[in-house]
């Protein structure tokens, strides 16, 4: 009969050859096992030492292609906005780049007879009566209310009075002469909003240009960014109706100025756009856009992003 001390050594007998076998499987595989990880490790390590030149090498040359545009400027530019006089609207998010917009169009020999920076402040939702406000007292006499938007949208309306003080006025064909804002009617309007923290300008700002240069940034992502995205287009609507008007900045992100004039069936066809300013590429071909709709009067959409035409204008001659 079969006793419990025979089924003790039985499972021991069982267990010891498991263990015998794990050990020498072990021992038999441990050799090419961690060889062949060894290899895959060493091969790893090369293919990523070699994707970090690559990197590297493409970083450099985006920063060759960058000091190429601007290294050609001059010869591509070659003061072909001579004697144009632009403002340029510096919209929120373009420190980094919108002094540099504005070196390409001093290149090309433009005139900035104004700076304007404009702040968050100006498109916040909470301050819409108060613009409203703020348009009606700034009110002067070659800058009056008769020619602003007969409505209570604060953003619309402030910003066709900032156009009206900043560009010089067109007469309507066969009609009389208008009367241009005076020099002192513009710093008003300017230093009214100025003071009320909704633009920051430069002292030498004056009235008086022909066309403006609009940099705008990346489009907010806060709770009001649809309200503030729609603002931009009310503010790039009313600039551009008298007088051409460029938009050069950021293309990208969902509510972007360039993306929704881009899109409008009506501003398309009045503001040319450049969706890359934010580069040295883009900047010269906002300064080469510049060009083509204030001396040729032709509109275009550049860059890189939906919507654009080619990547930058064809030079003018």
């Amino acid at each position: 009969m079969i006793n419990f001390r025979y089924h003790v050594v039985s499972l021991t007998a069982v267990f010891l050859a498991l263990a015998i076998g794990l050990v020498v499987g072990t021992a038999a595989l441990n050799g090419p096992v961690a060889d062949n990880l060894k290899s895959q490790i060493t091969a790893l390590n090369k293919d990523l030492s070699n994707k970090r030149d690559e990197i590297n090498q493409y970083r450099e040359e985006i920063n060759r292609s960058q000091d190429f545009a601007t290294e050609i400027a001059p010869t591509v530019l070659n003061g072909k906005l001579a004697g144009r006089k632009l403002a340029v609207l510096a919209l929120p998010g373009t420190d980094q780049y919108a002094d540099k917009v504005i070196q390409m169009l001093t290149i090309a020999g433009a005139t900035i007879t104004a700076k304007v920076t404009v702040q968050d402040k100006f498109f916040d939702p909470a301050v819409e009566f108060e613009l409203l406000d703020l348009a009606s007292e700034s009110s002067q006499p070659t800058i009056g209310t008769a020619d602003l938007p007969l409505n209570s949208n604060g953003v619309e309306t402030a910003s066709a009075q900032l156009a009206m003080a900043l560009l010089s006025r067109t007469s309507p064909a066969g009609g009389a002469p208008v009367t241009q804002p005076s020099a002192g009617d513009v710093t008003a309007v300017l230093t009214a909003y100025t003071k009320a923290s909704y633009i920051a300008v430069d002292d030498d700002a004056v009235g008086g240009a022909e066309a403006t240069v609009m940099v705008t940034g990346a489009p907010a992502v806060d709770k009001d960014a649809a309200k503030k995205a729609q603002s931009l287009v009310y503010m790039a609507g009313e600039v551009s109706k008298n007088r051409p008007l460029v938009v050069a900045g950021v293309g990208v992100g969902e509510g972007n100025l360039i993306s929704a004039v881009r899109g409008d069936p009506t501003l398309v066809k009045d503001i040319s756009t450049v969706d890359n300013a934010s580069t040295a590429d883009g900047q010269v071909a906002a300064a080469m856009a510049t060009i083509e709709r204030v001396v040729d009067d032709k509109v275009g959409q550049y860059g890189l992003a939906a919507g654009a035409a080619s990547f930058v204008p064809k030079a003018s001659s």
